[in-house]
């Protein structure tokens, strides 16, 4: 008798449907549902202020500006932005740019046939926000009022720079093991007059399935996802939080609106609570996984201007660390050179957080 499929059990493949791309599950590696050791010392913080920080009130900043002596956020132009405003088209003849990118120019430069070199504007704003003047909180450790007010931040920043952007990229890195310099806490804003790829890729991804199915992809998402519930880690009247299906960092997770919610503009009050709410569970399930400030990478996908019918609202939160405080995952030559691939099963890491919660 042929043996029975069983994806806690046998390699397979699942299909990002955000992106349309694949990765592939070997939950095999892992014999039993918990490997490694799992950390006994007290999260540790730092203290409330530090002098050598470049972030904390009254400081001065790499760049040689002074922080205000701020009691509540703080946002600034980044010192050593990415991106710049008003920045010439590189030179070289010039057409349109994709279908989604339509009023982003595109130079061919040199005479290299097939357009083989192309370049295009790279028009952009960087800004930096601190969530709080206490250098040793987190999102995770800020009382619901205090992330209430990092929200409302978000919002008011989103709308002042879409009046003159494309797409606002909002995220945070957390952690020096996740890339991040300074601990205080903070995150950033990137506007760009281009949409990055991965916004690309999720517009057509969007728009295809409603062109087939003519609903939201996240909204049918998470009506599928609180029906399954192996995969979800909390839920409150607004938002529901998940391993996505298709995860490919061991506890990433997605942060989804309970209902058709374009942009954190659209949100209601009784939304923006809830939200506090709920990314404060989350965050501080994070930190009790392995008894650690547990790092990320993550952001808010919100609508890109002009396109708030073809999008949904959600959050993704990518925690590399795999086993243990110190033990992280890194992508691999063949993730690098082949395909993305993850041991331990979405629904295996959606028991283990469940369970700190």
């Amino acid at each position: 008798m042929p043996e029975t499929f069983d994806p806690s059990v046998h390699p397979h493949r699942r299909r990002n449907a955000l992106t349309g791309q694949w990765v592939i599950v070997s939950p095999q590696r892992t014999k039993r549902p918990w490997q490694g050791k799992t950390d006994d010392a007290a999260i540790e913080r730092p203290g409330a202020y530090d002098p050598n920080c470049y972030l904390c009130p009254g400081n001065e900043r790499a760049g040689g500006l002074s922080n205000p002596d701020y009691a509540s956020t703080f946002v600034f132009q980044n010192d050593f932005a990415a991106l710049l405003p008003d920045i010439p088209l590189p030179s070289g003849p010039v057409s349109s740019g994709s279908p989604i990118n339509a009023g982003s120019p595109v130079s061919h430069v040199g005479d290299a046939p097939g357009g083989l070199y192309r370049a295009a504007t790279g028009d952009g704003e960087c800004r930096v926000i601190c969530f709080s003047p206490d250098h040793g909180k987190t999102l995770a450790t800020m009382d619901l009022a205090e992330i209430g007010v990092v929200i409302d931040l978000w919002k008011s920043q989103l709308a002042e720079l879409l009046d003159r952007y494309e797409y606002v990229q909002i995220f945070e890195t957390r952690g020096a093991i996740s890339g991040s310099s300074n601990p205080h806490p903070h995150g950033q804003i990137w506007a760009s007059n281009f949409l990055p790829d991965e916004i690309a890729a999720e517009l057509a991804e969007q728009r295809s399935y409603r062109a087939q199915h003519g609903s939201h992809l996240l909204v049918d998402y998470v009506e599928s996802e609180l029906a399954a519930g192996d995969r979800i880690i909390h839920v409150n009247d607004h938002w529901v939080v998940a391993v996505p299906y298709w995860a490919y960092w061991p506890y990433e997770t997605i942060v989804l609106p309970r209902r058709p919610v374009a942009s954190l503009l659209d949100l209601t009050a009784d939304e923006a609570e809830g939200l506090a709410d709920s990314l404060k569970t989350m965050l501080s399930g994070f930190d009790r996984l392995f008894n650690t400030p547990f790092p990320y990478c993550s952001g808010w996908h919100t609508a890109p201007r002009g396109l708030e019918d073809d999008w949904q609202l959600h959050a993704h939160y990518y925690p590399p660390l795999l086993r243990s405080a110190d033990v992280a995952k890194i992508p691999a030559s063949y993730e690098l050179l082949a395909n993305l691939q993850r041991d331990l099963t979405p629904e295996t890491a959606a028991g283990n957080l469940r369970a700190v919660l």
